[in-house]
């Protein structure tokens, strides 16, 4: 399920600073690393490490953990881009319904023709075609167009 961008409204907002940069990018390549290991990484204190996390975590600048996993284990999985297009002004209407499809792993404001851009991830094309129709019905989606992913480079 797709979870808000940015802050939710319930919790107060938190300027990321410069160490606070690079403790992100640290987790963005290895997000198993261990607090101690952060700190030594960081040049700072494990509680330095943890009250920033702590901190980052409670004023949702971070979403949470994931991994990467290698293409040849998601092969099986079908990846596509749908490009939105949304009548007038329905567009928070359409966003909010979108966000209860758990299959559409992100979802971008564009500018251009296209006012959305969801990404899907689904196990097989049943599955794919189900979603397909779930956002063709949402009131307020005037048009689609969407392109299954085949390769990475």
């Amino acid at each position: 399920m797709l979870s808000d961008e940015g802050y939710s409204s319930a919790r107060k907002p938190y300027l990321i600073d410069a160490l606070d940069s690079a403790l992100i990018a640290l987790l963005r390549e290895d997000a198993r690393l261990s607090i101690a290991a952060l700190a030594k990484l960081l040049k700072v204190s494990r509680g330095t490490v943890q009250a920033r996390l702590d901190r980052l975590l409670a004023t949702g600048a971070i979403l949470g953990f994931t991994i990467r996993a290698h293409q040849q284990l998601e092969r099986d999985v079908v990846k596509a881009v749908m490009l939105i297009e949304v009548v007038g002004k329905s567009t928070a209407q359409v966003i909010h319904r979108l966000r209860g499809i758990p299959e559409l792993v992100k979802l971008h404001t564009t500018n251009g023709n296209w006012d959305l851009m969801a990404e899907i991830e689904t196990l097989n094309l049943a599955e794919f075609d189900r979603v397909l129709g779930k956002v063709r019905i949402i009131d307020g989606v005037l048009n689609s167009e969407t392109s299954i992913l085949l390769t990475s480079v």
